[in-house]
């Protein structure tokens, strides 16, 4: 299959800005709680809180490893679910971690609890109104969060995740490692009628019921158009791939992979949770200077 990406819009620009400003007007009013039933000999766990745009309260966990520091952050970008995990104990011995709980996802659901299916389309006709304005804004005040702590070292900030990763990253410069596979929306009004899988059926089933809404749809999907945000992304980059025989190969990822100002590093998935989770692992810690990755038992 041959993609091919159209312009970004002329606005995409002065949109992405305004949110920004929108962002940059509110307080971030951090609030931490520590978690001592979660904290362990080798890390703090907290509660932490910080306002978004609308404006909204989001939730995330954050966790500091005792001793001196600063320490590199590892971001877990949310991912398209209800819920979101404390980051790894192995990755809390090395590294400050954030789990973000973005609007909608459990303890960031008040007053918005999102449904899924639902979410990838609510508000989907308007790009003002489109949920997922909100959602990359409530990413990026993580960054801002994080720019202001003293246990943060800020010139290691690595972003881990799906399309959110990448947003984060082009919007937040300061982030100086992203590993990330696209998942969402990537060629979104190509791909998506190629395939009956949730959760890019969610457009599929939305256009269906409101045929003579397509043409917003799409519209309002070439604002999160991911090669759009490629060019301004300045952190070294992971980009995961499938294989030849999935959705997501290499040549169909072409116009993504060539978007980039520097080519990004390529990962083909094994589709195995164990040598995933190693090849991130392993590329991370090498590149923050720790050698071996900590890995779980398991994996070992």
């Amino acid at each position: 299959m041959t993609i091919s990406i159209p312009p970004a819009p002329a606005d995409f620009d002065r949109y992405w800005a305004a949110t920004l400003d929108e962002l940059a007007a509110l307080p971030i009013a951090a609030e931490l709680t520590p978690i001592p039933m979660r904290s362990t000999d080798f890390a703090t766990l907290y509660e932490l809180r910080l306002t978004s745009i609308g404006p909204y309260r989001i939730f995330s966990y954050y966790s500091v490893p005792k001793g001196d520091g600063p320490f590199p952050v590892l971001y877990h970008a949310p991912g398209y679910g209800s819920v979101v995990h404390i980051a790894a104990y192995e990755e809390r011995q090395r590294y400050v971690t954030v789990a973000l709980r973005h609007r909608g996802q459990r303890l960031s659901d008040q007053p918005f609890a999102a449904a899924y299916p639902g979410l990838l389309t609510t508000g989907i006709t308007d790009p003002s109104t489109y949920v997922y304005r909100g959602i990359v804004a409530d990413c990026c005040r993580v960054i801002d969060f994080l720019l202001q702590r003293p246990e943060v070292d800020a010139d290691r900030i690595a972003v881990v995740g799906d399309d959110l990763a990448l947003f984060t990253a082009a919007l937040r410069p300061q982030v100086d490692a992203l590993y990330f596979a696209p998942t969402l929306f990537y060629a979104a009004s190509q791909l998506a009628p190629q395939t009956g899988s949730y959760p890019l059926e969610e457009f599929n089933d939305y256009v269906r019921s409101y045929p003579e809404q397509a043409g917003e749809v799409w519209r309002t999907l070439s604002y999160f158009e991911p090669t759009h945000f490629a060019p301004k992304v300045a952190a070294d980059t992971v980009l995961v791939t499938g294989n030849e025989r999935d959705a997501l190969s290499p040549a169909v990822l072409a116009p993504l992979i060539q978007a980039f100002a520097r080519p990004p590093e390529l990962y083909t998935t094994a589709h195995s949770g164990y040598r995933d989770g190693v090849h991130q692992a392993s590329w991370l810690a090498q590149r923050y200077g720790f050698g071996e990755p900590l890995l779980p038992p398991h994996w070992q």
